[in-house]
């Protein structure tokens, strides 16, 4: 299986991270996770997941709030200033790597390869490595400053991923919702997962006819 980095900053959306790392470990993945000190921030505000920054204390609290019961995978969680952990160096080998969500600072701090913390440096190693990169920014409105940084990220090699559901397959539920995004990014990074529900088309009981 493959060795992915999560990254979580401090923009709204803990519950399409909280999905996004349960799939990546139910699949038998490795994930390597860092949280910024506003990402903690952001998990307390919107999923009452209280960290304290100690990444051995924090490790179990990550995994409860994950809900992913029976897993393959491995977590494991570094600090946000540890910048000598393994995913600061290109020498380490991981198959992709998402900032869910990511803030319009981290965006911009990726887009100009302004490293102050590891979450910056792994997602510039991913860059400068072609890893695949995948940043779900979650603003609203946006400015032409977090266009432009989502254009020049984007020609780095990244994908924007907007935090954006539809609404064409009918959800009944807000976790409808967070399962559309988080199939999404699942999918971008290359990884299978049963949550991705492909469009095949509307129900033949939803077309409208004259007759």
């Amino acid at each position: 299986m493959g060795v992915y980095v999560l990254g979580i900053a401090g923009a709204s959306g803990a519950p399409y991270a909280r999905r996004v790392l349960e799939q990546m470990l139910v699949t038998g993945h490795d994930v390597k996770a860092v949280i910024t000190d506003a990402g903690r921030k952001v998990l307390d505000v919107e999923d009452d997941l209280k960290l304290s920054g100690d990444t051995k204390a924090d490790t179990p609290l990550i995994l409860e709030w994950a809900r992913a019961g029976e897993f393959s995978g491995n977590f494991e969680l570094y600090h946000h200033k540890d910048v000598a952990s393994p995913i600061a160096s290109g020498s380490f080998p991981v198959d992709g790597m998402v900032v869910v969500p990511c803030s319009g600072g981290t965006l911009g701090r990726i887009a100009h390869g302004i490293s102050n913390g590891l979450l910056e440096r792994a997602a510039d190693v991913c860059l400068k490595e072609r890893r695949r990169l995948v940043l779900v920014s979650r603003e609203m409105p946006l400015s032409l400053i977090h266009l432009r940084n989502m254009t020049a990220v984007t020609e780095a090699g990244a994908i924007v991923l907007p935090a954006s559901p539809g609404f064409y397959h009918r959800p009944t539920r807000i976790n409808d919702l967070i399962d559309m995004v988080a199939g999404r990014i699942i999918a971008s990074l290359g990884i299978e997962s049963s949550i991705m529900k492909p469009w095949l088309g509307p129900e033949p009981s939803s077309y409208l006819t004259n007759e």
